[in-house]
């Protein structure tokens, strides 16, 4: 309820402060509403560095990542398909891959310390940059002028009050069901590194999970859409980046993180620019194969840390079947845009 009521009011205030400052929905879903969805991913992997749990904070941001592509843009594609804007594929995404691909590499040595927690906070700010430039580029009274004339000018400040009291709601919510999560899964004897992954990264993906799908269920798709990616851009440059700079200790990578982890990680950042590109759309059953996806590589996660006879099958499975399957059909889906284009 709280994660839903917050969601709601986050959601009305971004509606609100596009008109105030007439600009797109656009460019705050993937600043403010994105940077307050994933406020509680930052608090997580802060604490979870200073009790010298790295596994759970580095690992929750890597779930997290693949949890909102594949679960949140799965969901709301259900709900309703989704406009994606050509900003996103043009900018937006290529600085996500960019994103990802700089954390892979900065992890290769297995640690994540105070310098290259200072080049992930630079890319930060150079992302953060060119939103600016992208909202001056669009700062024209012409676009919202009908609803502001129809509405009556919304009041900044009632704008900015909304937003954080929605932030304390999500905040809030996330907060008890992370902490019930964490409980449960200890019990349960499962790794820092299946914590994280999991229960740590579904539980605070659960903010940027409720804004997506009340923006899809309000006709806000822009908002839906550019809060997953900007989410995802501030956890890997402003999450990582600020827990490796204030961090007692570098943070270690494991091997199983570099081996499988960061490469899906990559892969899923990766298969957004195909999928987004055809159509400039995400339709239900690219939902459907997306959330398929994830379901994929939650069993595998599963069967491969409890050690079960499934975990080979399931890996030939997706190496050999489905994801060549899945590469022709993304490629198909690419050629066929690209021809319908040009």
């Amino acid at each position: 309820m709280l994660l839903i009521l917050g969601a709601e009011l986050m959601v009305r205030a971004a509606v609100r402060l596009a008109a105030s400052f007439k600009v797109r929905p656009l460019i705050i879903g993937l600043s403010v509403v994105a940077l307050g969805s994933s406020a509680p991913q930052m608090a997580v992997s802060l604490q979870a560095a200073f009790t010298h749990a790295p596994d759970i904070a580095v690992g929750s941001v890597f779930g997290s990542n693949i949890f909102n592509v594949l679960v949140t843009l799965g969901l709301c594609a259900l709900i309703i398909p989704l406009r994606v804007s050509r900003q996103l594929v043009r900018l937006d995404i290529p600085l996500m891959i960019s994103a990802s691909a700089l954390v892979f590499a900065l992890a290769l040595n297995q640690t994540i310390g105070r310098l290259e927690g200072v080049v992930l906070l630079l890319a930060l700010g150079g992302y953060f940059a060119l939103l600016l430039r992208q909202s001056r580029r669009y700062h024209r009274p012409r676009v919202h002028t009908h609803a502001v004339e129809r509405h009556g000018p919304p009041p900044w400040l009632s704008s900015v009050v909304m937003t954080l009291a929605g932030l304390g709601l999500l905040g809030w919510g996330g907060h008890l069901i992370l902490g019930a999560a964490v409980d449960l899964a200890t019990d349960y004897g499962f790794s820092d590194r299946i914590i994280g992954l999991t229960i740590v990264a579904v539980c605070t993906s659960l903010p940027e999970l409720a804004t997506s799908l009340i923006a899809a269920v309000r006709g806000e798709r822009e908002i839906a859409v550019g809060n997953v990616i900007g989410s995802n851009l501030f956890n890997l440059l402003g999450v990582l980046g600020l827990t490796a700079v204030i961090a007692p200790m570098p943070l270690s990578v494991s091997p199983n993180a570099l081996d499988f982890d960061l490469p899906v990680m990559l892969g899923v950042s990766v298969l957004c620019l195909p999928l987004f590109y055809s159509g400039y759309r995400i339709t239900r059953a690219e939902g459907l194969v997306l959330l398929g996806l994830f379901a994929a590589y939650g069993l595998h996660v599963i069967t491969f840390t409890t050690g079960m006879a499934l975990a080979g099958r399931l890996e030939h499975l997706m190496l050999f079947y489905v994801l060549p399957v899945l590469g022709l059909f993304v490629l198909v889906s690419t050629v066929v845009a690209w021809r319908r284009q040009h």
